[in-house]
């Protein structure tokens, strides 16, 4: 009852301070930080050098302002950036001058790799639209090697980054775009090329929304052209300023891409015992722009084998785990249709389509997805996809509509329906479906330190009827030093979402071998303060944090609740350490067991641990960092070891590994376990278009070892050939499952 107490508390203090939380001005900023870019007839030659008279003609914007670690002095001259734009009927033209103090680091030439953010980098944010709710972000390395992602309008802290990932960045985004980079004595020039057709626009809106970052490793330090502070990620499209036309660019006359692909595949299956199956399949996706701020997408007999594996965990919990989505064909605009709910209750979640709950492919037959904005303040999604009908399982069709409204500044009304149905020889199974609907409230300041939201929705299927409710309540405010964010979510017994991601109710009884669906309520709170030193020489910051979190049922009894505290450093040099203790109380509706043996009985449980974590240099060749973690756990005890490691050759390869141990012990008869998780992965980059990656998991919780090597050749911009060979054996009575090996030929061609 003392962490309901403490959760309550910090809603109550939060929501007052969320109800008088004031906007800022995005008019205000953009006044001040503008860019003036002037059109161009002139043919620009990429080639890393800005000789042109057009880049001559460009104005240029410096003085670039410190961002992280601190955001109160501009950056030292020899770190200093300078950026000029321009453009034709084709492209957005970007070029960058970015002085340098010592030597470059380049810690890969793998596109879209996550090392990229650890070396030396330049990108432009743009914000199309100018509303502060989507945007992309375009960059590259002193290399040319270039990574894109797809920004939502709120991307969180730097806090939020560390520990569990920002939802509002998505990488695993591509499209098709141009660099060439140069290097000098004391800088390096990076020359850009966005064409139009990439981008979501509306053609008669003169001002852009608009940011420059560079990324400086030897330092540790993130600058941005307008001024970003040190509590959010420098893409954060509250702090854009302006990209103010001479004419605005115009609709593209011809904007549709088709990607067909053909794949050839040989897979044996070891434990059935059936000869090598070979397989041919054709197919493709489509992308037409039905106006510059308005997509459609398509895809017949989609094949996503070049997908990256999932990294996998050991799950020491008693629900499933969620996986990122990483198909390309449910990324563009991802955020219209999943951003509703909560982090552990989601009305959409696309990875339910297509997928079962192994992550094992169900085919789709096609899909359609159009996306966009229909104006400035309206977005839309609209999804229909079919799997096919197979093996006794019936297909499903899967509708989706989501409408996103903009007030105020940068908030949002918006609503969902979300509709599946099972297929049979063609017809509609009308006992077999599951409907959802829903609508939602979601408040943010202009200078993203405020934010509150509210919604409900209901479900619908087939022979329930009552407590089929979904609502959720809550926000917070982010503050230089100080944070606090608080939410209540709750759903009926009968509230299903068989197209979302709400695991924490469904309880498995490991007697009757099944899983039982109870309503619940989710109470969530935090709070951290951040301590910023004077001298930053050695030590950037220090963070305070407390997290309370309590389920109940639908009837107010207490299923499990936490409470943690936890204390983190974070060095200069970007190395980090983290020490956390934790409380937390089960009531174990069904038997479970974590081991195999006897299923711990129906009870409560008391767990009380400690964990300590450190990881090292990123910018260093060879990085290593570990963990430890020790207490009581179900009425037993769980140690866990975790060690990693990687040693990079600069730049064309990286051999790491991950390690992590779980010994777990019972009293008699509940057995104990010990559990690993072994995971090695090489990458090595032949050059900017020939990538290499091989990644190996042994996990003894899954009894799997898994080989995934990949040969990825991009011959020409979005195309691409790839190799794949999978093998898989089991572990505790070593044997092979399966083997397989596909080789995948995409094109993407303009019309």
């Amino acid at each position: 009852m003392r962490l309901i107490f403490l959760h309550i508390s910090l809603f109550t203090v939060c929501l007052p301070i969320i109800l008088t939380g004031q906007q800022r001005d995005t008019g205000s900023r953009q006044s001040t930080y503008n860019y003036h870019i002037k059109k161009t007839s002139e043919k620009i030659i990429l080639d890393g050098n800005l000789d042109e008279s057009a880049w001559e003609n460009a104005d240029d914007v410096g003085d670039f302002w410190m961002s992280f670690p601190r955001d109160d002095r501009p950056m030292p001259p020899e770190t200093q950036t300078k950026v000029r734009v321009t453009y034709n009927d084709q492209f957005l033209y970007v070029g960058a001058i970015c002085s340098i103090s010592k030597e470059i680091f380049i810690p890969t030439l793998k596109r879209d790799s996550r090392d990229l953010w650890t070396g030396e980098i330049f990108a432009v944010l743009l914000d199309p639209v100018n509303e502060s709710t989507n945007g992309f972000n375009f960059g590259c390395n002193p290399a040319g090697v270039q990574m894109e992602a797809l920004i939502s309008g709120r991307t969180g802290t730097r806090s939020e980054l560390n520990t569990r990932g920002s939802s509002g960045i998505n990488s695993a985004w591509d499209n098709k775009w141009f660099v060439e980079t140069s290097r000098g004595d004391n800088y390096w020039i990076a020359e850009i090329a966005i064409p139009f057709k990439s981008l979501r626009f509306d053609p008669g809106k003169k001002v852009w929304g608009i940011n420059f970052t560079r990324g400086e490793p030897h330092s540790n330090s993130w600058s941005t052209w307008v001024p970003v502070p040190v509590q959010f990620l420098t893409v954060d499209l509250g702090y854009t300023g302006g990209l103010v036309f001479e004419v605005p660019p115009k609709k593209a006359k011809s904007n549709v891409s088709v990607i067909p692909y053909i794949l050839g595949s040989a897979v044996k299956d070891y434990e059935e015992g059936t000869k090598v199956d070979p397989g041919f399949r054709v197919g493709g996706d489509a992308k037409v722009a039905i106006t510059s701020s308005l997509n459609l997408d398509v895809t017949i007999n989609p094949d996503f084998s070049q997908v990256d594996v999932d990294e996998q965990v050991t799950n020491l919990t008693t629900f499933n785990i969620r996986f990122p989505e990483r198909r390309l064909f449910f990324l563009e605009n991802s955020d219209i249709f999943s951003n509703f709910g909560i982090p552990p209750m989601r009305p959409f979640f696309s990875r339910r389509i297509g997928l079962d709950e192994n992550g094992q492919t169900i085919p789709i037959l096609y899909g359609v997805r159009l996306s966009g904005n229909l104006n400035k303040d309206l977005r839309i999604g609209l999804m229909n996809m079919h799997t096919r009908e197979d093996a006794g399982f019936p297909g499903q069709n899967y509708t989706s509509l989501a409408l996103h409204q903009q007030v105020l500044e940068r908030s949002v009304i918006r609503g969902y329906v979300h509709n599946r149905q099972a297929m049979v020889g063609g017809n509609f199974k009308q006992d077999d479906f599951n409907r959802t609907a829903g609508m939602e409230f979601q408040y943010f300041s202009q200078d993203a330190k405020w934010q509150g939201f509210g919604g409900g929705g209901i479900s619908q299927s087939n022979g329930l009827k009552g407590d089929n409710f979904f609502y959720n309540v809550g926000g917070g405010y982010d503050g230089r030093k100080f944070t606090i964010y608080a939410n209540i979510a709750g759903i009926g017994d009968n509230y299903y979402a068989d197209m979302g991601w709400i695991p924490s109710a469904d309880h498995y009884d490991a007697v009757r071998d099944t899983s039982i669906h109870i309503g619940y309520q989710h109470w969530f709170s935090r709070a951290s303060y951040t301590i910023f030193p004077k001298n930053q020489n050695k030590i950037n910051n220090h963070r305070f944090s407390a997290v309370s979190i309590a389920d109940l049922n639908n009837q107010f009894e207490l299923l499990q609740n936490q409470a943690r505290v936890g204390y983190t450093i974070n060095f200069a040099n970007t190395a980090r350490m983290m020490a956390e203790y934790r409380h937390q109380d089960n009531w174990l509706q069904f038997p479970f067991t974590f081991t195999g043996d006897e299923p711990l009985p129906v009870a409560k449980y008391q767990s009380d641990f400690v964990r300590v974590e450190y990881r090292g240099d990123s910018r260093k060749d060879a990085l290593a960092g570990g963990s430890l973690q020790y207490g009581s756990f179900y009425g037993g005890t769980r140690l866990e070891a975790g060690l990693g490691g990687r040693y990079r050759v600069q730049p064309w390869g990286t051999f790491g590994v991950r390690f992590i141990y779980n010994k777990l012990e019972f009293p008699d008869p509940y057995g104990s376990r010990d559990l690993f998780l072994i995971s090695p992965r090489i990458e090595i980059n032949f050059s900017r278009n020939i990538f290499w990656t091989t990644f190996l998991q042994y996990n003894t919780q899954a009894d799997n070892f898994n080989i995934n090597s990949r040969l990825q050749w991009r011959f020409q911009p979005m195309s691409d050939l790839f190799i794949v060979y999978t093998d898989n054996y089991a572990v505790e009575f070593w044997g092979q499952k399966n083997r397989g090996i596909v080789v995948k030929l995409n094109y993407w061609l303009n019309l």
